[in-house]
């Protein structure tokens, strides 16, 4: 099982739950190419093939063209991502749990490397911004879906 790097200079952790079935969420979060039409920070996102451990996406988020590469993927449950971007190694990990009728959605991400030593607390301030308003937006549109 693949986690966030625990060391990381920046390691944010949020959740929000949602009133949604799981299987919306789910769809949603992981249908990657759709990402730009309900979350506003990303400017374009593609899936190179299936979406599979070793397959990789190409994305652009807050002006940063990103290469993410899946490490993991248990269907409705789990999603875990990583790769380098402008000399930060990420890693980022979605859980999804059901209770009822909500969804509720974890997610945790650790940077490191050079940049983010160099400037921890702002980067940090940045992805804890942009993960809330995440989350926010995913739960805006499984909620509005109906």
């Amino acid at each position: 099982m693949f986690t966030i790097d625990e060391t990381a200079p920046v390691v944010v952790r949020l959740s929000t739950t949602i009133d949604a079935p799981l299987e919306r969420v789910w769809a949603l979060h992981t249908d990657i190419d759709a990402w730009p039409s309900w979350n506003a920070d990303v400017d374009r996102a593609e899936l190179d093939g299936p979406l599979l451990p070793g397959n990789s996406f190409s994305w652009k988020t807050h002006g940063l063209d990103i290469t993410s590469t899946i490490r993991e993927i248990v269907p409705g449950e789990r999603l875990v991502w990583g790769g380098p971007a402008g000399g930060i190694e990420g890693v980022h990990v979605w859980t999804f749990g059901q209770a009822g009728s909500q969804v509720t959605v974890h997610t945790q991400e650790s940077w490191s490397g050079a940049p983010v030593d160099d400037a921890a607390a702002e980067l940090g301030q940045a992805l804890h911004e942009s993960l809330t308003a995440w989350l926010a937006a995913l739960k805006a549109r499984a909620e509005r879906t109906g």
